[in-house]
């Protein structure tokens, strides 16, 4: 068994806390995502559990152990970080085994080890060469063998592919997803980009401020997110925010579509009660219509476009637009939705109303 537990689990620099009583249950063999904007505590709370931050308070269990106060090197745990940290002087396979080497492994162990690694990251052709020989993509995929020949009960990523471009991010993305699915290892991973994070988890936890704002699968988070940041930081585009009042017969009244007045099927607050209507570009449509709403830019990508409606009341609309659209920017629309896809959160507490 290599879950991972935290219970109330603090970090304090000084008089400043940045972690504040994590509550975490991540399962054998999950693949974990911690996810949220910079500064939020994500990589903090990976180190912690690597041991490479002291925890101040709480505790933090791998594998039923209690492992608080336990050195890193006996947590059973992995770690790969934002760089890839080779030797410039080794060959791939000497970087890959350089972790047995110094803990006494016996040769023939460390070298079917690495080659099981290499194997594994499609590695082979390049054990000989040297990492100024290697591409970006291949050189974190030798920091990840190096990792993989330690055997460990949990594998830490600590945003491993921001360094990368574009295309090798996606490329990695999928390499690191089917070594999952091939070790079945417990796997808690770190990123700000939440596309990487609804692709790989199984489970993501989103944070802010040193605090855990949702846990649960990605398409949980999409679809039924508790709060306006959760709804605004998983899905891409982000989803759209416009300013909302109660009105009279249950409806509510929304000025960035003109005073349209909407049902929506949630329990309300009192009437003049200021609410967060959520929407997103992939919900809306748009068709001409005499309006106080425009189109004010076009992105075109290939097959898939995005609107960028300007309101009366400048609030942002993004609409997702699929397939050929003949509407030109700068016409007045009206913006098509199902009262089933809209999300209604209160102003105030951004919580979601259910």
């Amino acid at each position: 068994m290599s879950g991972v537990s935290l219970e109330r689990a603090i970090k304090r620099y000084g008089e400043v806390q940045v972690i504040h009583g994590v509550d975490l249950e991540i399962d054998d063999g999950e693949f974990c995502v911690f996810v949220g904007p910079s500064g939020c505590g994500k990589s903090t709370l990976l180190r912690m559990i690597a041991g490479l931050e002291e925890t101040t308070e709480g505790t933090i269990h791998i594998g039923g152990r209690d492992v608080t106060r336990t050195d890193p090197a006996e947590r059973g745990v992995a770690m790969v970080f934002q760089t890839y940290a080779l030797y410039p002087h080794m060959t791939v396979e000497e970087n890959m085994g350089f972790g047995l080497k110094m803990t006494g492994v016996p040769k023939e162990e460390t070298r079917r080890k690495v080659a099981r690694a290499a194997e594994i990251l499609q590695l082979e052709p390049y054990l000989k060469r040297k990492p100024k020989a290697l591409s970006g993509g291949q050189r974190q995929r030798v920091a990840i063998g190096r990792a993989i020949t330690r055997g460990p009960d949990v594998f830490l990523f600590d945003e491993p592919l921001s360094n990368l471009d574009a295309e090798l991010r996606v490329e990695m993305r999928v390499e690191i997803s089917r070594l999952h699915k091939e070790l079945g290892t417990t796997m808690i991973y770190v990123t700000h980009d939440q596309v990487e994070a609804m692709t790989l988890a199984d489970k993501i936890v989103v944070l802010r401020d040193g605090r855990i704002e949702q846990v649960g699968a990605p398409m949980d988070l999409y679809q039924d997110p508790d709060n306006i940041f959760v709804a605004g930081f998983i899905g891409s585009p982000s989803m759209n925010f416009l300013r909302g009042q109660v009105i009279d017969g249950g409806k509510v009244r929304i000025p960035g579509l003109g005073d349209r007045d909407i049902a929506p099927k949630v329990a309300l607050p009192a009437v003049g009660s200021e609410v967060t209507i959520g929407l997103r570009p992939q919900s809306l449509g748009v068709h001409e219509a005499p309006s106080p709403i425009t189109v004010d830019i076009r992105e075109r990508l290939g097959g898939v476009a995005y609107d960028y409606l300007k309101t009366p009341t400048k609030e942002r609309i993004v609409v997702e637009i699929k397939g050929d659209d003949p509407i030109q920017q700068g016409t007045s629309v009206d913006v098509d939705f199902d009262i089933d896809d809209v999300f209604l959160f209160d102003t105030k507490t951004t919580l979601r109303l259910r």
